[in-house]
């Protein structure tokens, strides 16, 4: 059952079809990543949106009848929630809402600063649905900023696997980043979408819900969400530590071909790896029609993973590279999946690559880091207007802060928008921000996506992931 989407927003913008100036008969607004984290950002979730809460009839009378008796009660008074605005919408477009959307194509990773949305009314009376429909659609900067996230370790993961591994390994980075952040997000809604988000960049996935809304929103054909069978501490610690061995046993019985993986902390890791995995199991493991993934997590990440390296490659030998580092033996990797985020994975990979050891014998996993990890300002993502129409004549709209900073010096705010009617460009393989007048001979990158209760541009999964792999692969890492 579908959100009633006239409760969908701030509740201050219910006043604010009496608050524009009088005459006021367009609002177009524009959405982009002001900075942050990245220089770039992902596009990606706009469809989920459009899909989910924009298109067709958008409400019904029930649902105005409802808005009518909270926003009343809301503000405590009857002269701000304005009914009329929303019969109107009902009556002459029959639910569906008169504006129109424009977007870059999904996928696409652009620089900040630059356009990557616009909405404007296509009814002069609905000019105050534009902003009005900017707290759901802002939301938009939840999976374009996973998307980011993930796209950012997928380029450090390259990094190293140039660096360290051969190039034969290279297939193996879109199975280097594992989603396990289902848990650790605030709801199902999140876990879908961000999810999804990360599948753009790798196939690494134990959230489930991800591959359903690939599907369901983008008509993805595959399920891009990959995984293994794997352990979890109530199974490895259902015999106590005198009965861990025993586990162990039963669960190269369990999976004797393919991969599977198994954490092995449970009470010693070093014991674990040296005694039963390196000792007792290890001949049982050589001759294994697959892999075992061994799992650390607990302590140190970096101290960690050294020293239970040094053990495997004691216990289980290794070869060494075209590149000139240590790789064991295909039947053993490692997981690392406590505290790994952006920050920490490239002292990962660096510790690593300081002992010689190839980047191909990590894998890693990401839970909240991931996809909770994450807020609008990251990306400081931001949707204000630049254009408006008042009494038939055309505005140029933006905010210009003049703001303090700590030293007590007046300093020209971050937050100052751009303005005018804009469409994004890319000259010589460059993005840039201009307004619709300029360089007629450039097209606009975005397209309309949505009018008047219609998607009038929709994308399937396959193409939105290979936009975003495009883009990747064109920057040097």
């Amino acid at each position: 059952m579908k959100e009633n989407l006239l409760l969908l927003a701030d509740a201050y913008k219910y006043s604010h079809y009496k608050l524009y100036t009088p005459g006021t008969s367009k609002i177009y607004s524009y959405l982009e990543s002001r900075g942050g984290l990245f220089p770039e950002t992902v596009f990606y979730g706009l469809q989920y949106y459009l899909k989910e809460y924009l298109e067709g009839q958008a409400f019904t009378r029930q649902d105005v009848d409802e808005a009518e008796a909270i926003m009343n009660g809301v503000f405590g008074r009857k002269d701000v929630f304005r009914r009329e605005n929303f019969d109107y919408i009902l009556e002459k477009h029959g639910g569906r809402l008169p504006v129109r959307i424009k977007a870059v194509p999904e996928g696409l990773a652009i620089p900040v600063h630059n356009v990557l949305m616009t909405i404007e009314n296509t009814d002069p009376a609905c000019f105050w649905l534009t902003n009005f429909l900017e707290t759901l659609l802002m939301q938009v900067w939840y999976p374009n900023t996973v998307a980011t996230l993930s796209r950012e370790v997928r380029k450090t993961v390259t990094k190293y696997f140039e660096a360290t591994a051969d190039d034969a390994s290279r297939g193996a980075i879109d199975f280097v980043l594992n989603d396990f952040g289902f848990r650790g997000v605030s709801s199902v809604e999140s876990a879908g979408l961000g999810g999804s988000a990360h599948l753009l960049n790798f196939m690494g996935s134990d959230t489930v819900l991800a591959s359903r809304f690939a599907r369901r929103y983008y008509e993805a054909k595959e399920v891009y969400g990959k995984s293994i069978p794997a352990t979890e501490h109530s199974i490895m610690t259902l015999l106590g530590p005198e009965g861990e061995k025993q586990i162990f046993r039963h669960v190269l019985d369990a999976y004797p071909e393919g991969l599977v993986a198994c954490v092995s902390d449970s009470y010693n890791i070093f014991r674990a790896v040296e005694d039963y995995w390196g000792g007792e199991f290890k001949d049982e493991i050589l001759k294994r029609k697959g892999t075992l993934v061994i799992r650390p997590d607990s302590g140190d990440p970096v101290m960690t993973l050294l020293s239970v390296f040094d053990i495997l490659f004691a216990k289980f030998g290794f070869t060494t590279n075209t590149k000139g580092y240590r790789v064991l033996p295909p039947q053993v990797r490692v997981i690392q999946g406590d505290g790994v985020d952006h920050e920490s994975i490239p002292m990962l990979y660096k510790a690593l690559k300081e002992k010689g050891i190839s980047a191909e014998n990590l894998v890693l996993g990401m839970g909240g880091a991931l996809l909770q990890k994450v807020n609008r300002d990251t990306q400081k993502f931001a949707l204000k207007c630049s254009y408006a129409e008042v009494d038939g004549k055309g505005l140029d709209v933006k905010k210009q802060p003049v703001e303090m900073d700590a030293a007590g010096k007046l300093v020209a705010s971050f937050k100052t928008s751009k303005a005018g009617r804009l469409k994004l460009v890319n000259e010589a393989g460059k993005y840039k921000t201009i307004e619709q007048h300029e360089r007629l001979d450039l097209e606009d990158v975005m397209e309309v996506v949505f009018e008047n209760g219609e998607i009038r541009r929709s994308h399937t999964f396959e193409a939105v992931r290979e936009r975003a792999q495009r883009s990747f692969r064109t920057i040097p890492t």
